[in-house]
Parts: structure tokens; C-alpha cells; sequence
């Protein structure tokens, strides 16, 4: 019996503990369920009902714990837009009899729409019945992050395109002019250094290209009218060059342009003449028609050597612009040479001005009845420590050019008033002195202040306006500058009238205190009655203006005569005396009644 209860008591206590690992595996499972708050449902394919667990209630909001649900509560929740869908993805799990995975949305009682996953396995239950049993959860926060994150993704990749794109506008602006829309020097000189690399060229040409009349353009129609010319420019020098040329605007109104494999010189040539051909034709500009050209420099090599090609066709253009304009120069290396002179000429030049190498030559300006000494011209020489003493012909032109000619007026305006100091304390009797000005140095703004600080005497200095000034152009402001001069004392001339340099329309508005006949219409006064006319015509002009006139370049005692007969008041010239330096006081101070033949003596020697 013992045994026998033994027997049957062992089996009822493994079973007792069975059951209670099984209850305590459902309970931890029912926990984990909650706590990741997945929901548990069961469907009988053959029962129209559903079984739900307490989560599946929570998560779809109902209120209700019972187990059992009509199909149609899960049904009429899923959103209207994601029903159709999630049905049949059910009814294409029961006709596999396959897994089940879908995603929809659902409506909660209160409005809110929430996101769900369900996922479900096919089994056959106990008493034979297809079934499935699955799970579901809120997956809305994944859905909204997902969402976000494809939309950071679409504005990421909208950023990255429209940075693309200002990146390649910036590159792009970076390369072309902004106004004609053509290459500007960067990208030119990308283009030139990257022909070397290029084994296909076999012939490279260079052409520097400047727009003639530009600036008159510019300063009597306004900036428009320039802008329209320019861009003009651009549309014709492109369509003149072929396809493998390129254009490029490098500044104002010059363009550079680089042709490759042309056959020879003579094609060359007769692409630059369509270019001026081109060019020269009138631009409409509202009701007006502007007229420009071009002067253009080349320089081209028969093979990729693209390095100096750039600097030769700017030489070669520099040299057309100063034949003349309106013409094309091919670069040489005499051209070279020629350059390299000057540029050596202007460098000593500056170092010539810190030295005080340029020192005033004074020339005697005489009385045309009296002969006597009534003033001298200052002239500019440059006692060179080589090539001695040079004339103004081989220095003044470059100075100009390398903007010197205002400090060559300056340095000469401080030896004369230094000398002239000199002479008085010495207890000579000076007369007026002139002094050329420059058109450079009558422009500039602080020159009335530097005058002052010189503390120049009335009337003991008169200025030579000396360089190309087209008065009739004159704006008010050059005359009011000219008015401050005469202010302060300082007589004004015109040079070399006659000329073309100034007009009658500039004498009426400059008023000068008199005026210098030029030599060349003296040359020919005895021996040309036309000459005669044309000073004498002068000579009353001046008269009638109550302008004082001077004759220069009087060589022989035959020309004194006459001009004074012709009503000049002052005469100058070899035949009266060369320019010599101050230290020659006794020649500059002596008295010329009989000067022709004093000075006949001096000039022999």
C-alpha cells in the first residue's frame, strides 16, 4: 500500500509543477506583452469573431476587456485610405495560408490617428480549424521619424543640388565679364596656361585688342552708351573669330583674343582686318549712331608657346596706339627692343628726378622794338651722368608716357626760383620767367596748395600750357583752376600756337596774358607773303583780345625784322641765344642791341 501510494503520489507532484512553470512562463510572457505593448489576437478563418487580448483593447482605444470581438470593430477602424489594402492583404494570407504582414493606420475614438503593424502566423487549432494568431503594436513613432527623416532627406538633397548650382553660378561669375557675359582675364589666363599641354595645336596667335573714340563715347553720350558699345564689341569680335578661337574681356575696352591652328600668317592677317572691318561700323544707340574702331596688337608663334605671347601683343597694341590708333601692329622683337630702351630711359629718368639731374636751360625772350631782355623761358635738360647733358625731344615724350612730366614741371619751378633767388641777391635785376606746365600737373587738385607753400612773387613767373589741351573742350572746372593760378599772380601763355593745340574759341575762354606764335609758321615769314598774312591775322586777333604775342624759333636777324613789323611784341630764338644754364649769367644778363652778332660769336664756340 505503502508502495503502492508511493506510486501514484509522484506523478501528481510533477504535473502540480508543470502547471506552475507553465502559469509563471504565460505570466512573465503576459508582462514582456505589456510592457513592450504588443497586442495578442487570435482569428478562426471558419468564426466571424476575434479574440483579443487587454493590450489590443489599449491600443485601439475601445474600453472593453471582453475577449471575444466581431471582426468588424478591427475593420471599421483602420483608416478608409489603408482599409481596402489591409484586408486583402489578410485575404491573400488565408488563400497562401501563409504568413500575414501589413501596416495600416487607425482612427481612435478620439480622432487621433495612430500607425499599426500586425503580423501574423497560419496554424490548424486543436479540433482541426485553420487559424491565425498574431501580434500587433504602434509603430507611429517610427512612421513619423521615417518621415522626417525622408523629408530632411529631400531638403538635403534640394540643398546639395541648389549649392551645386550657386557653386557652378559663382564659378561661372568668377570666369565672365558681368557685362558683355564674355571670358574675363582669370579664365583667360586658365586658357593659356593650359595650351601648352595641348599636343592638337599647331600655330597659336594672341591679338590685344583696345576700342578707339572709347572714352569720348563714354564722357559725351554717358556710361550707357558705353556699356551698349562694348557690348556690340563682344557679339562682333565673336562672330569674327572661328569656333576654336576665344574672346575675353581683360579690362574697359580692351579684349584679348587666342586663335589656334589658323594655317599661316596671311590668314592671320586677313582675320584681324575683318575684326577692324567689323568694328569700325556705327553702333545705334537710342536716336544716336556712335563711331569707334579698334586698335589692335599681335603676336603669334607656329608652335603651343602661349608664355610671353600675351605681353608681346600688348607691346604690339601700345605701338599702335601711339602710330596713331585705328591700326594693327604685329609685334617684332626690334619693337621689343625699342620698349625695353624706353622703359631703361624712364627708370633712370625717376632716379635722374631724386638726383636732381633735370635742371633748367634758360632761353632769353627779348623785346621786339627794344631788343632788350623782358624775360626767358625755362627749359628743361637732363644733365645725365653718362650721355651729359640731354634735350628735352629724348626725355619729355617718356615722361609723359611713365607719368613724370609732373614732377619734371615741379623740379624745374624750384631750380628757378632757387636761381632767380641767387640773381637778386647777387643785385641783378630779373625779369619774368616761364616755365612749362604740363596738362598733368595743371590737373592736379592739390597744385594751387603746392604753389602757395613756394610763396611765388606776382608776376615773376608765367606758365606755358604746353601739352595737347583741347580748350574749346574745357570743362568750367580746368578754367576756374586756370582763374585761382592767375590769381595769384601767375601770368598764363599758349605755346606753339597756331599749331592746331589750342583754338580761337579756347583763347576768348582762357583770356592768357599773351601768346607764342609757332616756330613753323615763322620758318617761312620773309620769304612767304602768306606767312606774313597768316601771323599778321595773329597778331590782330591777339591785339583785339589784349593778348601780349611772342614769336619762337627766330633764327636770323631778317626774321626779327619782319615779326616786329607784323606787331609782335617779343621775340625768341638762336638768333638771340641758345638756352643756357644759370651759372652763364653774363650771356643770359647781357645786353643784345647788337645781339646777333655777340651771339653769332658764342654760338661758334
Amino acid at each position: 500500500m505503502q508502495a503502492s501510494k508511493a506510486g501514484t503520489a509522484l506523478p501528481e507532484k510533477k504535473a502540480t509543477r508543470s502547471e506552475h512553470e507553465f502559469q509563471d512562463l504565460l505570466r512573465r510572457l503576459e508582462l514582456a506583452l505589456d510592457a513592450s505593448r504588443i497586442g495578442v489576437w487570435e482569428h478562426s478563418i471558419e468564426q466571424d469573431g476575434i479574440l483579443w487580448d487587454a493590450q489590443m483593447h489599449r491600443l485601439y482605444e475601445t474600453g472593453e476587456t471582453c475577449r471575444l470581438v466581431p471582426a468588424s470593430l478591427w475593420s471599421n477602424a483602420i483608416h478608409p485610405d489603408d482599409r481596402e489594402r489591409a484586408e486583402r492583404d489578410f485575404e491573400q494570407a488565408i488563400a497562401t495560408r501563409g504568413a500575414y504582414n501589413s501596416q495600416f493606420r487607425i482612427v481612435l475614438p478620439s480622432g487621433e490617428i495612430r500607425h499599426l503593424r500586425s503580423r501574423a502566423h497560419f496554424y490548424v487549432d486543436a479540433e482541426g480549424l485553420p487559424s491565425f494568431i498574431g501580434a500587433e503594436w504602434d509603430v507611429t513613432a517610427d512612421v513619423l521619424l521615417n518621415a522626417e527623416l525622408a523629408r530632411q532627406k529631400v531638403v538635403a538633397e534640394a540643398r546639395a543640388l541648389a549649392l551645386e548650382e550657386s557653386n557652378a553660378r559663382i564659378e561661372h561669375v568668377a570666369d565672365h565679364d558681368y557685362l558683355t557675359g564674355l571670358p574675363n582675364r582669370r579664365l583667360l589666363d586658365k586658357r593659356l596656361a593650359e595650351l601648352p599641354a595641348d599636343k592638337s595645336i599647331t600655330t597659336l596667335g594672341v591679338l590685344h585688342l583696345d576700342l578707339d573714340q572709347f572714352k569720348q563715347i563714354n564722357d559725351s553720350h554717358g556710361h550707357a552708351a558705353g556699356d551698349a558699345v562694348l557690348r556690340a564689341a563682344a557679339l562682333r569680335i565673336t562672330a569674327a573669330i572661328p569656333a576654336n578661337g576665344m574672346v575675353a574681356r581683360v579690362g574697359g575696352d580692351e579684349f584679348v583674343i587666342v586663335l589656334v591652328n589658323f594655317t599661316d600668317l596671311t590668314e592671320l592677317k586677313l582675320i584681324t582686318e575683318d575684326l577692324q572691318r567689323r568694328l569700325r561700323k556705327k553702333i545705334r544707340f537710342g536716336q544716336e549712331m556712335l563711331q569707334s574702331g579698334a586698335s589692335i596688337g599681335v603676336s603669334w608663334s607656329g608652335d603651343r608657346r602661349a608664355r610671353n605671347l600675351l605681353a608681346e601683343s600688348d607691346l604690339a597694341l601700345y605701338q599702335a596706339k601711339k602710330l596713331g590708333r585705328n591700326r594693327v601692329e604685329f609685334f617684332t622683337r626690334q619693337l621689343q627692343e625699342d620698349l625695353r630702351s624706353k622703359r631703361r630711359l624712364a627708370e633712370e629718368l625717376k632716379l635722374g628726378l631724386e638726383r636732381g639731374e633735370i635742371l633748367p636751360y634758360y632761353q632769353v625772350q627779348l623785346d621786339a622794338r627794344t631788343r632788350e631782355v623782358i624775360g626767358f623761358e625755362a627749359l628743361a635738360r637732363w644733365k645725365h651722368p653718362e650721355k651729359g647733358v640731354l634735350a628735352p625731344g629724348i626725355f619729355l615724350k617718356i615722361a609723359d608716357e611713365h607719368g613724370l612730366a609732373a614732377e619734371i614741371d615741379a623740379a624745374i619751378l624750384k631750380s628757378v626760383l632757387e636761381d632767380r633767388l641767387f640773381w637778386l641777391l647777387r643785385g641783378i635785376a630779373v625779369p619774368r620767367i616761364a616755365v612749362n606746365i604740363s596738362a598733368s600737373r595743371l590737373a592736379d587738385p592739390a597744385l594751387l596748395d603746392k604753389l602757395r607753400k613756394l610763396d611765388i612773387p606776382p608776376g615773376v613767373i608765367v606758365f606755358e600750357l604746353v601739352e595737347t589741351i583741347f580748350l574749346d573742350d574745357s570743362d568750367e572746372k580746368l578754367l576756374d583752376h586756370i582763374g585761382d593760378i592767375k590769381q595769384m599772380g601767375i601770368d598764363i601763355e599758349i605755346d606753339d600756337f597756331g599749331s592746331g593745340h589750342a583754338s580761337l574759341i579756347g583763347l576768348v575762354k582762357l583770356r592768357p596774358k599773351r601768346l607764342k606764335i609757332d616756330r613753323q609758321l615763322v620758318t617761312e615769314v620773309v620769304s612767304s607773303a602768306e606767312q606774313r598774312r597768316v601771323v599778321g591775322s595773329i597778331v590782330e586777333i591777339a591785339k583785339a583780345l589784349d593778348v601780349e604775342v611772342i614769336a619762337e624759333g627766330i633764327e636770323t636777324e631778317a626774321h626779327a625784322v619782319v615779326l616786329a613789323q607784323l606787331g609782335c611784341d617779343g621775340l625768341q630764338g638762336y638768333a638771340f641765344g641758345y638756352p643756357a644754364p644759370a651759372a652763364e649769367t653774363d650771356r643770359l644778363f647781357s645786353s643784345t642791341t647788337s645781339g646777333i652778332e655777340k651771339q653769332k660769336t658764342t654760338m661758334g664756340s
